[in-house]
């Protein structure tokens, strides 16, 4: 088990400690992989996988979940994510519980137990990225625009922490920012366009709640390439707010298309790439859906009928 110890301003820790006596109580061996620094808690996952144990259970955030589909991903080991951190975006699209500590651990019990077959371990997709500096996996959304730019800002400053520094970098990086040229090929076609934002999802939301790809899946063998052309300041702000319900989708400078494998490289300003939150490479790289590369212990969708 492995848990933020400051996700949620210290919920982390404490449902840390709650998983634990839970997952105990029903005669699980638990070891704790926590630790302070992201490396160590990183190689702690990696090393666990690699012996074999029966799941690793993550407890916090996104950044947390990152860090679990990164040990799991390509591995026969199952990923249990207790959310309870801030974002939870991945909870979200895998359609667990978010907050709900007691209910998180009833789903991680349930599944490893077999008993229901409405949760069980479940396969699902996770993006495999190849660059020239380390290869990497995620599970969520990589960004490589305008949100990346103000996520590299924001973690430069020590002050304030949470949302509110987050905003204040948008604030910051919002009046000076100018459309990049990018060089995209998808699927083996490669364009050269001016865009604000693009991102290749494998989850319908990120940033805690946008829903940037709504109609995506995470168990569709598919890429979602979301791009945003370049737009006036005042547009920008118009359509901003409707990331959150979806509805940012239908406005004629938003196209999303579908993919397994997607090249990002910028031909002016460089820009730093971020997955479910997390600072991962300089651009440019190549992100590749690996369909039923991770295993979950999470409820099984209902059957899609449409």
């Amino acid at each position: 088990m492995l848990c933020n110890p400051t996700a949620g301003k210290g919920r982390g820790l404490r449902a840390g400690a709650l998983v634990t006596r839970r997952l105990a109580d029903a005669g699980h061996r638990v070891m704790d992989l926590t630790s302070e620094s992201a490396a160590e808690a990183r190689d702690r996952a990696l090393a666990a996988v690699a012996a074999d144990v029966d799941a690793l259970v993550v407890v916090g955030g996104d950044g947390m979940a990152h860090l679990g589909v990164g040990a799991c991903a390509g591995t026969k080991v199952p990923l249990g994510i207790i959310a309870a951190g801030t974002g939870n975006d991945i909870a979200r699209g895998l359609g667990l519980p978010v907050g709900n500590i007691e209910e998180s651990v009833f789903v991680v019990r349930t599944a490893l137990a077999g008993t229901d077959l409405a949760l069980q371990r479940r396969q699902v997709d996770a993006v495999r990225v190849t660059c020239p500096w380390r290869p990497a996996w995620y599970a969520g959304v990589l960004s490589a625009g305008f949100d990346a730019i103000v996520n590299e800002r924001a973690n430069g400053w020590g002050w304030p922490r949470g949302r509110m520094r987050y905003n204040l970098a948008v604030a910051r990086e919002l009046p000076l920012f100018k459309p990049l040229r990018y060089r995209l090929e998808i699927d083996g076609a490669s364009e050269e366009i001016p865009a604000m934002l693009v991102a290749v999802a494998n989850a319908p939301s990120f940033g805690g709640g946008m829903r940037i790809t709504p109609d995506a899946r995470m168990d569709d063998g598919l890429l979602e390439v979301f791009l945003l052309r370049p737009l006036p300041l005042v547009e920008f702000l118009r359509l901003f707010p409707k990331v959150f319900s979806g509805s940012h989708v239908h406005h004629p400078a938003v196209s999303i298309r579908r993919a397994e494998r997607v090249r990002i490289e910028t031909l002016d300003k460089p820009v730093v790439a971020y997955a479910d939150g997390e600072r991962l490479t300089g651009l440019p790289l190549q992100a590749e859906i690996v369909p039923q590369a991770l295993t979950v212990l999470a409820p099984t969708p209902a059957p899609n009928l449409s």
